[in-house]
């Protein structure tokens, strides 16, 4: 299994290697046992009955299962194997893998990297080796070993592993290896600050903050696949995990990442695909409406605007049930409006106002007919549902949204704390016309009134339930009327017994609606670029994590609208007062003398930045004008003729694209890396931005290398 290069060809002595190839035989022999077994499995599980309810979701649930572990699996192979350590007490090596494996006798051929037995192989350091003599960690290409580095952390553990020492070089070359459209496989390389990130509580909110290159987004994907092995409170049963990105270039970057550590369920997004409007929303152009609208309390406007369609009449509606008339009266109506339970949403809870109304005026009537019949007459009565439409409406989001826009009085009357121009700089000609920055408020109103088409549907499901009671019970009495009475068979007992005609309606013929899988709630929520979103932003993913349990990663100079609070004043404001802090702060990614180049650059604006130390160096910054664009992509692509290795032209909107050459603007290239980054200086194409978000651009755009950094001027 090892298939080393010339040059580590002292690393191929059988007395370093010979246990490891070993084990890998036994690892390879695991692996097509497990592969074998869970096969037969998922075929059994499928060809399981499906069943209804609780029994449909948990085969559906362990199908899903299976079919991530095997998928994995084979996805693998041998190089399921990170690496291994080996007890300072002398005891046998210990592989750590992707997934935990054992062999036929339930010997534990691999511990799965999240277990708390694996933990030492991440935290060890020289300083705190937490009971390691030492750790090897393999390279893996095409399914054979080509590299690995030992790290010894006892003095007498060096006999025997000269040859294969670790200083550093070869984890911190892998760093510096080319870069792809998808980001490579990391796990292995994972660094002792780094793993105590990913394994700390899920309790409460953790805010991770880290400089470009520390890997945040490293520690929050592994973080998110690491609390759902850990964490049964996370389980897809209690709510999962939902994990936020800052934008679509980014999701598709780290896309293979989760499912490469065994977890196919997570929902991935950004903060637009949480509303259905979000796809086509522009940006919000004026400073000023965006100020406005990024605040929590324009959120709280929302609640204001569907209250007023929730007022009771005040004056009596009169209605007929057989022969009588009966009196709805102001408190009748009052006592119906107040019958929903805290929380409910409005559509939903129109048809609860419904049924207490039909309740009350049942209750008054005092005729002859049955309950049912008055209830029958009174559901069909125009002017009862007519009185109801008008007081209690089936609302739409976006007309809530919009009126807001369009009707001043009614923006007063739900925000008094608008002043007259705020108002009117509010209004605009085309109100649906939406932006990012309405995007908090249509969420907050689709969450208040929860789907229209809810009441609609549940409205034809009955209609359509009792079609087939009525249909099945014409059939029942024409079986009745063919059976004798006493058959000897019981099949008259059968036939009269309501559990029968109940049992014949089936409910499998019903329509169905698609769940909303970003609606929520989740048991937990990362949050990756967590400082750029507003306070409004903010309560779109509070109210889909309703214990408030959350990973906040982010970096407050990079925020491109300027973050001069600290990260707990921010999150107070907008309902986490309770959060614990944690903080990277080395640099694996950027070459030193890049970070020597960006540091004044923020510096300029924010003093304090949490500017991260390098630990590599890389080339000289390189500096030209914009005329020489062309021949640095020319001769960047000749030089990684190969293929390997790409690239990005950041704030240069002319220039297209290609496979292995990016166009970006810097806001879009947040959270990418890439080996060759030309940043076109903004004065080129005449947008120059002052202030913090310019600095905070061409800062970001600048940290996204990892190898060279070209920077072209205007000439």
């Amino acid at each position: 299994m090892f298939a080393l290069p010339e040059r580590l060809s002292a690393k191929a002595d059988p007395a370093l290697i010979a246990g490891d190839e070993e084990h890998f035989a036994d690892i390879a022999a695991g692996l097509a046992r497990s592969i074998a077994d869970l096969s037969e499995r998922l075929d059994a599980a499928r060809r399981a009955p499906g069943g209804i309810g609780r029994r449909a979701l948990d085969r559906d649930q362990e199908v899903r299962r299976l079919s991530g572990r095997l998928r994995a699996l084979r996805r693998f192979g041998l190089d399921l194997c990170l690496g291994h350590m080996v007890p300072a007490d002398g005891g046998d090596p210990v592989y750590v893998g992707r997934l935990g494996l054992t062999d036929d006798r339930g010997r534990r051929l691999l511990l799965d990297w999240r277990s708390p037995a694996a933990e030492p192989f991440f935290a060890a350091t020289h300083a705190h080796p937490v009971g390691l003599a030492s750790r090897r960690r393999y390279r893996w290409t095409g399914g054979r070993v080509t590299d690995y580095w030992d790290e010894v952390f006892t003095a007498d553990g060096l006999d025997g592993h000269r040859a294969s020492l670790d200083d550093q070089s070869a984890f911190i070359a892998s760093l510096g290896g080319n870069r792809s459209a998808r980001m490579r496989d990391v796990l292995g390389t994972i660094q002792a600050d780094q793993d105590a990130i990913i394994r700390a509580s899920s309790a409460g909110a953790l805010v991770v903050d880290g400089g470009p290159g520390t890997g945040k987004t490293v520690v929050a994907l592994h973080r998110s696949a690491y609390l759902l092995y850990a964490d049964p409170r996370l389980g897809h049963r209690h709510g999962g995990l939902l994990f936020v990105g800052p934008h679509e270039p980014y999701l598709a970057y780290v896309a293979d990442v989760l499912p490469s550590l065994g977890e196919e369920g997570v929902q991935t997004c950004t903060l637009r695909d949480l509303v259905a409007e979000g796809a086509a929303a522009a940006p919000e152009t004026d400073p000023a409406v965006s100020g406005l609208k990024a605040s929590a309390r324009m959120v709280t406007a929302v609640e204001a605007a569907v209250r007023f369609y929730e007022e009771p009449p005040v004056t009596p509606t009169t209605v007929e049930a057989g022969d009588e008339q009966l009196r709805l009266t102001a408190d009748d109506w009052a006592e119906a409006f107040a019958a929903p339970g805290p929380g409910t949403p409005h559509n939903e809870a129109r048809d609860e106002v419904w049924e207490q109304l039909l309740t009350i005026l049942v209750a008054k009537y005092q005729g002859e007919e049955t309950e049912a019949s008055v209830r029958r007459q009174l559901a069909r009565d125009r002017a009862l549902s007519a009185a109801l439409n008008r007081s209690w409406p089936l609302l739409e989001a976006a007309d809530i949204v919009a009126d807001l826009w369009s009707v001043p009085a009614y923006l007063r009357r739900c925000a008094p704390w608008l002043s007259v121009e705020q108002i009117r700089l509010l209004q605009r000609p085309y109100p649906r016309a939406w932006t990012v920055a309405d995007l908090p408020l249509l969420d907050a109103a689709r969450q208040r009134l929860g789907d229209p088409e809810t009441s609609r549907r549940r409205r034809r499901e009955e209609a359509l339930l009792a079609a087939q009671r009525e249909n099945m019970s014409r059939v029942v009495d024409d079986l009745l009327d063919a059976v004798a009475f006493d058959d000897g068979e019981g099949v008259w007992t059968m036939l009269t017994g309501r559990d029968m005609r109940e049992s014949l309606v089936d409910e499998a013929v019903l329509p169905r609606a698609e769940p909303d899988r970003l609606a929520g709630p989740f048991a937990h929520i990362v949050v990756d670029e967590a400082q750029e979103l507003t306070d409004a932003e903010w309560q779109m993913l509070l109210l889909r994590c309703p214990s408030r349990s959350f990973t906040i990663v982010g970096d407050r100079a990079q925020a491109r609208h300027g973050f001069p609070e600290s990260w707990e004043q921010r999150l107070a404001r907008i309902g986490l007062p309770h959060v614990s802090m944690a903080s990277l702060t080395v640099n694996y990614r950027t070459p030193r003398e890049v970070m020597e180049a960006a540091e004044p650059v923020i510096r300029a604006v924010l003093p304090d930045a949490n500017v991260p130390t390098s630990i590599r160096g890389g080339v000289p910054v390189r500096y030209g004008t914009y005329a020489e664009r062309d021949a640095v992509l020319a001769g960047w692509l000749e030089a990684h003729a190969e293929g390997e290795g790409i690239a990005c032209v950041i704030g240069d909107p002319s220039f297209r694209g290609s496979a292995r050459v990016r166009s970006l603007t810097p806001a879009l290239s947040k959270g990418l890396e890439f080996d060759l980054v030309v940043l076109v200086d903004p004065a080129s194409s005449g947008e120059e931005v002052e202030g913090v978000e310019g600095a905070v651009d061409r800062y970001v755009a600048m940290t996204r290398a990892t190898q060279e950094l070209v920077i072209l001027t205007q000439a």
